[in-house]
């Protein structure tokens, strides 16, 4: 009797989940921003956010479990864990951005945080993109260019927040609330622009490791 063996878990095509997740978040961000009335009527979108940071979640965990049980994987466990946690982290940081429209309580949206929420959204695509050439990585003609593209959008947004944050304390500093919540939102926006490059990052240095 033949015994079926057990299919080996794709660690790349996992990865590639994570990015698609990412991007869902980030979609879902661009909703939120272009078509924001009021904070008390994100609360169903909460929901749909968390949904899908669940989703992510779970993908963490899969990948986690496999690399406690492996016996052989295709990079080192250390560069696994490294990269799966910060796609997670990635999701995280786009969904407490949403939520924080609905904790602050914000009556209006910034347009810099719209085009904030485009550049995040830009950028996870760009990583997705990067991410589905990504277990090429030793022979890959493309996938430093890529990973660029998302270098590229990290610096649109560095460049971006500094103008917001300047506009926020030269034309809105008669309203301090204002000032502080906007500025408290942007530096998140900001910082998950920075969580996106940092996945690029690993991957760069992950070709390099290996190549």
């Amino acid at each position: 009797m033949k015994i079926a063996r057990k299919k080996k878990f794709d660690y790349f095509d996992a990865f590639v989940s994570q990015a698609k997740v990412a991007c869902r978040e980030a979609e879902l961000l661009v909703e939120v921003a272009e078509n924001f009335t009021t904070a008390s009527e994100l609360e169903p979108v909460l929901k749909r956010a968390h949904d899908i940071e669940n989703e992510g979640d779970e993908i963490n965990h899969q990948i986690m479990g496999n690399i406690a049980n492996d016996f052989m994987t295709p990079i080192d466990r250390e560069d696994l864990i490294g990269l799966a946690q910060c796609m997670d982290n990635v999701t995280d940081s786009i969904e407490e951005i949403i939520q924080r429209f609905y904790m602050y309580d914000v009556h209006y949206m910034d347009p810099d945080a719209v085009e904030m929420a485009h550049l995040i959204h830009k950028s996870a695509l760009a990583l997705c993109s990067a991410m589905e050439d990504f277990r090429n990585f030793k022979k890959s003609k493309k996938l430093h260019s890529l990973i660029m593209d998302v270098n590229d959008y990290e610096e649109q947004a560095d460049l971006l927040y500094l103008q917001s944050i300047r506009r926020l304390y030269t034309m809105e500093n008669d309203n301090a609330v204002r000032v502080e919540v906007w500025s408290r939102i942007l530096d998140r926006m900001e910082r998950c622009c920075d969580q996106l490059e940092h996945a690029g990052d690993i991957m760069s240095t992950i070709m390099v490791k290996y190549t």
